[in-house]
């Protein structure tokens, strides 16, 4: 129904102008104030007044400021000028009618050669639809007032608004209500004229035309329009439990109009309501019994009322909702039962839950189930127990949304080997519903599951698809849905290959969707897929930890999934971040991986770490673990120090190995041969010089042991301030020893020898292999020593050995030449002693570093007073002779000692 709006004109005022300043302009337009229709054209002519300046020829028209093509302009005669326009839009518009200039003293501004005109544009009414009128009862009585309403056909324009006129003529009276809105009340009297004809009409009109609807020509109570039926009540009946009575009081009586009733009911939370055939009570009278109703259901019934005649009146309003519960029936459907299958502790049993819903036409309460199970073996009865009544509890199950509590029945133990059938019934308050029953066969007879399963979110719904098998045994197929520990099936269809569920589906919750074949009672494998009514990011991320210590340049990261409550989608990757604060890193790993070993670090550094879990709807962060690695990697420290060690043993090796191998030479310059004294030439060159025995001096030995080299204490050698160092008595002296090698100032003449014990016989084979030597002794001592012994004097001694002279006998004249040098001072004579059980090698090494000292290679150790031979008791006492002023050397046993 549209709308009517009252605008009045807004250019009146202009128009008036227009005109006032026309009677002394010489253009004329006609018509003055045209109201033009919208989709026509338009024709206005411009005549010349009171003037000859101008013609017809000189005109032009303008329309909203644009000039009108000529073609549109029809020329009258001289004086007058046609246009036509085409009326678009509905906007006001301006058309001027102006004269050329002529000459200079002719000009359109002073406004005698220019007229316009407003063009107000409009449509014409049309015929107003759908009137309606009637009289609404106001609290038991029919006011005697018509209401009517009517729906405006066409567009209007609020230039040229349009007028409508109710009418309404009764007996010999005619009423008339103008308005410009589409709707209208009229006066009828004092009192609704029940009975008396009527005849009502609306006429539409404004300034391009009118037109009227058509007449409506009734009694008055055919407007008549009552209220609701009040005080509906519904009763139930224990004793028919699938009808109601339904009972409500007219709202008018029946003298003034008989009035026929309609009922409608549905059931508690349905969207669609069932209508009683108006054939059922057109001629009844309340109460009314409403039939074929579901036991123990809730229902809702209205009821509303009209004119009894035929086509006349209106229906009222439906009465407020009234809602009443049939009563309880047996059941009259059976329970589904479904089990529930998990793995036992026994790898060769399974662990069974029979469970089950109420029945879809449970007529009342579930109150208890009865359950009964025949389970065998080899074709074998192995259990066959009676019927075992479980009670239940709980909320009723919703009926409308066709949800319904389930049930755990029962719990058992079966082996693979194993079958059962079971069997159950619901009992509510009334009675017994038909037994289902179910086979669960064994493990291996489970025949063959579905193919090709799909499972899709589509439009707010979950959808699941598979391929149908081809067995024909095959009789209906069980969808099922399992999320958090919560299980819920439906069944379909034998030849059904595509379906939604019907159960209640939760936003951002994964559920487990499985179709089984069911064999005639026998339940098939099962094919399964996960999905999700939607998707959404995870509320959290990994919680990631170290496994184990963090290494010198790698660390293994490990987490956990995230719980299944909180992923609220498929995780589709997780990306690994760390970052040692200058530099993040980040690494994409699969869904399926739960730890990741991060490379390439740096040593004795603090790193920041953190996992980032994705869906196709978002991602979440896990928080951060901090880890430091370390220094040195296992093992390291171990390595170095074994490395070294092997390093320092080979070089050690190696040592040992070079000094092997260079063992000769070695020998050579640390150890060289020094020169047996009994194998010297000195014998072949030394003049003929007899030898005179000199008198032993004080600090001097007579003899000299043949065995053993002992260099005394190597302070004394190079303390000025000891003049003699002592000879170590031996065990043997003999006579025929002569003094040491050449160079010795303290040197005995042969004598008999002293001994310290009685074997005599070593004497003999010491005296056999000695050779006398002979020496020349300078006539002062060597640098740094102090004479003691010997006078300045040179001493020559034969001896007649064969052996190489010692450098110290090869260049005993620059000994002496030196010797005479050093402010008188005397060589100190050598030592030598024979102790074969302490011989100390260091003092060859004396020996040999005395040598490569050039003129001291011959130095000895100086007898010391405190070295001298005690007698011992029982021996024969030692005899000690004076040296003569030139002494000899002392024979020597073997040489000396092999270096």
């Amino acid at each position: 129904m549209m709308v009517c709006v009252r605008v009045p004109r807004l250019l009146v005022l202009a128009c008036l102008v227009c005109a006032l300043h026309a009677i002394e302009n010489h253009l004329v337009i006609a018509p003055q104030f045209p109201v033009v229709e919208i989709g026509t054209n338009f024709t206005a002519t411009c005549v010349i007044i009171n003037t000859t300046e101008v013609s017809a020829d000189d005109l032009y028209w303008k329309l909203s400021g644009n000039v009108v093509p000529k073609d549109q302009y029809t020329r009258i005669n001289a004086s007058a000028l046609a246009v036509t326009v085409p009326i678009r839009g509905e906007e006001l518009e301006w058309l001027f009618c102006s004269s050329k200039e002529v000459s200079d003293y002719v000009s359109v501004n002073n406004g005698k050669f220019i007229h316009g005109i407003t063009l107000t544009k409009g449509y014409p009414p049309q015929k107003p639809e759908n009137l309606t009128c009637m009289a609404v009862q106001v609290e038991g009585e029919i006011p005697p007032t018509l209401s009517c309403v009517w729906d405006p056909v066409g567009p209007q324009t609020p230039h040229v608004p349009t007028n409508y006129t109710l009418n309404v003529a009764m007996l010999r009276n005619k009423l008339r209500v103008v308005t410009t809105e589409c709707k209208a009340r009229v006066s009828l009297g004092q009192t609704f004229p029940y009975y008396v004809h009527l005849e009502v009409w609306v006429e539409a009109q404004n300034e391009l035309g009118g037109i009227e609807t058509e007449h409506l020509t009734e009694d008055a109570d055919w407007f008549v329009k009552t209220s609701p039926p009040s005080k509906v009540n519904v009763i139930s009946e224990r004793t028919i439990p699938t009808s109601l009575l339904v009972n409500w009081t007219h709202p008018i009586p029946k003298v003034y109009l008989k009035l026929i009733n309609e009922i409608r009911f549905c059931q508690n939370g349905s969207q669609g309501w069932t209508y009683v055939p108006l054939v059922d009570t057109a001629n009844s009278m309340p109460p009314f019994r409403l039939q074929n109703l579901q036991p123990d259901t809730v229902y809702i019934v209205q009821v509303r009322c009209k004119h009894a005649r035929p086509g006349y009146g209106y229906w009222s309003n439906w009465s407020t909702n009234t809602s009443k519960k049939t009563a309880e029936d047996q059941p009259k459907s059976k329970p589904d039962v479904w089990r529930i299958v998990a793995e036992g502790d026994d790898v060769n049993e399974r662990y069974v839950l029979i469970v089950s819903k109420e029945p879809v036409r449970r007529n009342g309460k579930i109150k208890s189930f009865n359950i009964k199970v025949q389970s065998q073996k080899d074709k074998v009865k192995i259990g066959g127990w009676e019927w075992e009544s479980v009670d239940v509890s709980g909320s009723e199950a919703d009926r409308n949304t066709g949800q319904r509590r389930i049930y755990s029945l029962k719990e058992m133990h079966l082996s693979n080997d194993e079958s059962a059938e079971v069997f159950v019934t619901a009992v509510n308050s009334v009675g017994t519903s038909p037994k289902a029953s179910i086979i669960i066969p064994k493990r291996s007879h489970e025949r063959l599951p579905v193919e090709d399963l799909k499972v899709w979110s589509h439009e707010g719904q979950l959808w699941v698809e598979w391929k149908p098998l081809d067995s024909k045994d095959v009789s209906e197929y069980v969808v099922e849905w399992v999320t958090d520990g919560q299980t819920d099936w439906q069944r379909e269809d034998s030849s059904t290959r595509r379906t939604f569920i019907k159960g209640s589906l939760q936003k951002f919750v994964c559920y487990t969707v499985s179709v089984y074949p069911v064999y005639a009672r026998r339940i098939g494998k099962s094919a399964s897929m996960e999905a999700y009514l939607e998707q959404g990011a995870p509320l959290e991320g990994p919680v990631v930890k170290l496994d184990g210590r963090a290494e010198r340049n790698r660390a293994k990261l490990l987490w956990k999934e995230i719980p299944q409550s909180k992923r609220r989608g498929f995780i589709t990757n997780y990306i690994v971040f760390y970052t040692n604060g200058t530099k993040t890193h980040a690494v994409t790993v699969p869904a399926n991986t739960t730890s990741y070993t991060l490379t390439s670090l740096s040593r004795n550094t603090r790193y920041d770490t953190w996992i980032r879990a994705s869906t196709i709807r978002g991602y979440a962060n896990g928080m951060n673990h901090t880890f430091i690695t370390q220094k040195y990697a296992p093992g390291e420290i171990e390595g170095v120090v074994v490395g070294v060690s092997f390093g320092f043993l080979f070089v050690v090796l190696l040592f040992m190995l070079l000094c092997i191998y260079k063992r000769e030479l070695i020998k050579e310059n640390f150890w060289p041969r020094i020169p047996n004294p009994g194998e010297s030439t000195i014998g072949t060159w030394s003049p003929d010089y007899p030898l005179k025995a000199e008198i032993p001096k004080e600090n001097c030995l007579s003899g000299i042991s043949v065995l053993d080299v002992d260099m005394c204490d190597g302070k004394s050698v190079f303390e000025e301030d000891k003049t003699c160092l002592p000879l170590k008595k031996d065990k043997y002296l003999s006579e025929e020893h002569s003094s040491g090698i050449g160079g010795s100032s303290c040197m005995s003449s042969p004598r008999q020898s002293v001994s310290d014990s009685d074997e005599g016989g070593d004497v003999a084979d010491t005296t056999a292999s000695t050779v006398q030597y002979s020496s020349v002794v300078a006539s002062s001592g060597y640098k740094g020593q102090t004479p003691s012994c010997q006078p300045p004097q040179a001493v020559f001694s034969r001896s007649e050995s064969t052996q190489p002279l010692l450098d110290s006998e090869e260049n005993s004249d620059v000994l002496q030449q030196e010797g005479s040098r050093q402010s008188g001072r005397f060589l100190t004579p050598p030592c030598f002693t024979q102790n074969q059980d302490n011989a100390d090698p260091t003092d060859h090494n004396q020996l040999e570093t005395g040598q490569q000292d050039g003129l001291g290679a011959l130095d000895f150790c100086p007898l010391k007073e405190d070295s001298e031979p005690k007698a011992s008791t029982g021996s024969q006492s030692h005899d000690w002779t004076p040296a003569a002023p030139a002494s000899s050397y002392m024979p020597q046993l073997g040489g000396y000692r092999p270096q």
